[in-house]
């Protein structure tokens, strides 16, 4: 999907490792929250509560996700899975555009 039709969009942004990770907060008309965001090249380590679907629509990165020692290569086109209440570590080795979906 390319676009996202009849949306909430909160217009305060989400400003993350001085600057360095920005996203945007929506909420669908079915009520599901998503995030629209932009990450520069960097380590980045992070937290969630709520399981999530990150979908990476144009960059390059690798994941370290929750109970695995090895790093998972994504790109443009891919997208990978985070579970609830975890940590996971980024390495963003090319500006990442990115759309986060919360699961519930």
């Amino acid at each position: 999907m390319s676009e996202f039709k009849n949306v909430t969009i909160v217009k305060k942004a989400n400003v993350y490792f001085d600057g360095n990770v920005v996203s945007r907060t929506m909420t669908l008309e079915d009520g599901s929250v998503k995030t629209l965001g932009y990450m520069m090249p960097g380590n980045y380590d992070f937290n969630t509560a709520a399981a999530e679907v990150m979908e990476i629509l144009d960059g390059q990165l690798e994941v370290l996700l929750p109970g695995s020692n090895d790093w998972l290569a994504v790109k443009g086109g891919e997208s990978f899975d985070v579970p609830e209440n975890s940590n996971f570590k980024l390495i963003i080795h090319q500006a990442t555009d990115y759309c986060c979906s919360f699961v519930e």
